[in-house]
């Protein structure tokens, strides 16, 4: 994927990602799953059999503007 440009500030944008903290406060990056939120008692939300894509999000540098994606062959 290309570097996107911020649809603002039209300047390129730098990668990054953004973090989650899991069971034991452990530090986790974002993931992207298909499908609608089940809510389990147990774990919070079931992921079994779902679709999971790692989440890349892309920050500008001069307004600040966050934008995420989803990809299958992240480098």
């Amino acid at each position: 994927m290309p570097q996107p440009t911020c649809p603002t500030c039209r300047v390129p944008m730098e990668e990054g990602f953004m973090i989650d903290r899991g069971h034991h406060n452990v530090t986790m990056t974002a993931e992207w799953v298909k499908g609608i939120p089940e809510r389990t008692w147990w774990s919070g939300v079931r992921l079994k059999g779902k679709e999971r894509l790692p989440a890349v999000t892309y920050h500008c540098t001069r307004c600040g503007l966050l934008q995420s994606y989803a990809r299958a062959n992240v480098t």
